[in-house]
């Protein structure tokens, strides 16, 4: 099989832009075939428009000789003159489901370190055969159009671009574009382990590529079923935005009779995307719990309803939907940090050490729901216009806002634009309603 050239590298990267005068792109490079193939792959293509590229590898420290493998990894991207940092996991690692868990590390470092150096492009190296073992996998989850549409060539998250320039291409081009080169790559073991579902998969494509379920065609069915899933998130975001209205202060106003009115599926997505938005949760809830909740359109909410990590209230004809504030976890902010609290609210605060009590042994700077209790305390000190903007808030929302405390108190609460002094306000730069998943999210691409 012919390797993969520079031409058609630069025909995948160009369906997968726009991207600026000179790109910064950086490379998810674990040392083996597929991600070395696409690193200098990418390094030519950058070349060629004057940008530049940084190879990223992470170190889980899961197994024996893993610093040793990265450090090689280093040595070559050194002697190919390719910019290379290593990222190390650090701390204890969880004792079950470590796969899941070293995967969110991995992008968690990777997204941190291109956030840094202002890198807006991560390219990761996912090819034909991964995105036909995605594809198995979750048909055996029993995954709707969602989960089959598998991997898209574009994913954004906040601030950062996921690149799959490879997912039409077989590994064994990817392979001969490094033989072709005379380079050698590093083999995880762990990609031989039959423990893991997605080696048995592997193993299992060449019989299912006889019996015509190749992996092109597996690889072409998610296209389709992608096709499907842009127009149907098409017609979920028109309904969203005649249906709901969001609050800054994290809550949804939301039409039934609008959702009622549209099409079964498209009003279940849409009342799904809402409670994912107000309960900073990354998956939809249990179908049959959803479903319960979207019956009650037509029928009404009688005292009301909890799903999600959401309650859910008439306000006449509307519904209310606000978040559980009991569900709420705790987050740190440090000066000059950024958080994302309770998957829902986007916290950034200054490098200055006035804003609030952050010296030694103060614990910084804790974020939480602010909850009933602390509502009743805080009230009396509001100014007339604090009083006028809480009021504005339904009382079931203002329990769920996000609280600032340092070991003096409470130091604001920015929704209700109550800060302890103007040093606090000043230093606090963003608190926004950001959710992880907002109500129609970045949009699903196939190229």
């Amino acid at each position: 099989m012919a390797a993969l050239n520079g031409a058609e590298f630069a025909a995948l990267m160009s369906g997968l832009g726009p991207f600026e005068p000179r790109p910064l792109v950086a490379v998810a490079l674990s040392g083996g075939g597929d991600s070395l193939a696409l690193t200098l792959l990418l390094k030519d293509w950058l070349d060629a428009r004057g940008g530049s590229l940084l190879a990223l590898t992470v170190d889980h420290g899961l197994r024996r000789g893993s610093a040793v493998e990265a450090a090689r990894v280093a040595a070559q991207m050194r002697r190919l003159g390719i910019a290379h940092k290593t990222l190390r996991w650090e701390g204890k690692k969880p004792a079950a489901s470590r796969q899941a868990a070293a995967r969110a590390a991995r992008y968690a470092l990777m997204g941190a370190a291109c956030e840094a150096r202002g890198i807006f492009h991560l390219a990761l190296a996912h090819h034909l055969e991964d995105q036909a073992e995605t594809f198995l996998l979750r048909l055996g989850r029993g995954s709707g159009l969602d989960g089959l549409s598998a991997m898209a060539p574009v994913s954004e998250t906040a601030g950062l671009r996921l690149l799959r320039p490879l997912l039409a291409i077989p590994k064994a081009r990817l392979m001969e574009s490094l033989r072709e080169r005379d380079l050698p790559w590093i083999d995880d073991p762990s990609n031989a382990d039959p423990a893991f579902a997605r080696v048995r998969l592997r193993r299992l494509l060449p019989e299912l590529a006889r019996e015509g379920m190749s992996p092109a065609r597996l690889g072409s069915a998610t296209q389709h079923l992608g096709r499907a899933r842009i127009a149907l998130e098409t017609e979920v975001a028109t309904v969203l935005a005649r249906a709901v209205r969001p609050d800054p202060a994290g809550f949804l106003e939301v039409s039934p009779t609008v959702l009622a009115a549209a099409p079964r599926e498209v009003s279940l997505r849409a009342l799904a995307r809402c409670l994912m938005a107000v309960g900073g949760a990354d998956y939809t809830p249990r179908l049959h719990r959803l479903e319960r909740l979207h019956a009650r359109l037509g029928s009404g909410l009688g005292r009301g309803a909890t799903l999600g990590g959401c309650r859910i209230l008439a306000r006449g004809a509307d519904w209310l939907m606000v978040r559980e504030a009991g569900r709420s976890a705790e987050g740190r902010l440090e000066p000059g940090g950024r958080l994302l609290w309770d998957g829902r609210f986007e916290l950034v605060m200054g490098r200055g050490r006035d804003a609030v009590d952050t010296t030694p042994g103060s614990g910084g700077v804790t974020v939480s729901a602010l909850g009933l209790a602390g509502w009743r305390r805080l009230r009396a000190a509001l100014t007339p216009a604090q009083d006028r903007l809480a009021a504005r808030i339904p009382a079931a929302a203002r329990a769920g806002l996000p609280a600032l405390r340092d070991r003096r108190g409470l130091a604001a609460v920015p929704p209700l634009g109550y800060f302890r002094d103007q040093s606090t306000a000043k230093r606090l730069n963003i608190c926004r309603f950001a959710p992880t998943n907002g109500l129609t999210g970045s949009a699903f691409t196939v190229v």
